[in-house]
């Protein structure tokens, strides 16, 4: 049976599926394509890129959170087998790089990450979960890399990220078997940190995020740096990257802010600098 070919600049002219907002001091971004899994389209794509630039420049913003729209699905990832088929070699490997360069985007954000996993994870949907440097989980959600049942292996990040969070054997088992793993495995081998009922992920992963919002930003972002660099530089890069954001945070308007503030028994107001 033929497939309908499908052409790449027609399909980045389509509109973005993300739905994004800023509420306070939390950004927020739902995939909002339920009907067909929260796919991550061409467009959809390059906004997720040009949100997280946006967000790069934002001083103010502590947290993001990113989840799908509705309870089935939080992203079926990029291609399945038929649209795999319509794309010619070349546009399939300029979407390719597209992913990679939109969640290499999501990933070095200054605010922390959280990805809250409302159901099915699959293939570059779970490249876009790795990418977040926190995931919570529904209790229904599950996640697989099925790249290998048409030959590939995935090539938005796994093979880069995944090691690093469950260890090198279990994530070459994951990607070469393609097997689903559901929440309570997730949780056991810590690819999430925790699994909420379904009916409360949400409410959860909001409080979460501004609890942590209401903490000082620059302390936030400078532990992410730290942890970053200890898995990229090792400890003693880590070490002395530490001392330096350490150093300088002392003399941060936001610490002599929340001096002040436990002074006078009122909440801090921080400005991130």
């Amino acid at each position: 049976m033929s497939v309908k070919a499908r052409s790449l600049s027609k399909d980045l002219q389509a509109a973005s599926d993300l739905q994004f907002g800023i509420e306070g001091d939390v950004a927020s971004i739902t995939i909002d394509r339920p009907a067909e899994g929260n796919r991550l389209t061409p467009a959809t794509l390059v906004h997720l890129r040009q949100i997280a630039a946006a967000l790069a420049d934002d001083r103010r913003t502590s947290c993001v959170v990113i989840t799908g729209a509705g309870t089935e699905f939080f992203s079926a990832g990029i291609f399945n087998i038929a649209l795999r088929e319509a794309y010619s070699k070349e546009d399939a490997l300029a979407i390719v790089r597209l992913a990679n360069q939109a969640f290499d985007s999501l990933e070095t954000l200054p605010q922390l990450v959280i990805g809250a996993l409302n159901g099915a994870v699959r293939a570059g949907g779970g490249e876009l979960a790795l990418a977040c440097d926190l995931r919570l989980c529904a209790d229904h959600a599950s996640v697989a890399f099925h790249e290998s049942s048409y030959a590939c292996f995935p090539g938005a990040g796994a093979p880069v990220r995944l090691p690093a969070v469950v260890g090198a054997a279990r994530a070459l088992e994951m990607m070469a078997t393609g097997r689903e793993l559901g929440a309570e495995e997730m949780l056991r081998i810590g690819l999430v940190t925790r699994v909420i009922p379904a009916s409360e992920l949400a409410g959860v992963v909001r409080d979460m995020a501004t609890q942590i919002a209401a903490k000082g930003p620059l302390g936030i972002r400078g532990a992410k740096r730290i942890v970053q660099m200890q898995a990229s530089g090792g400890n003693a890069a880590a070490h002395q990257l530490s001392w330096a954001l350490r150093s300088s945070l002392e003399y941060s308007h936001d610490v002599d802010e929340a001096l002040a503030a436990h002074s006078a028994g009122r909440p801090p107001h921080y400005l991130g600098r």
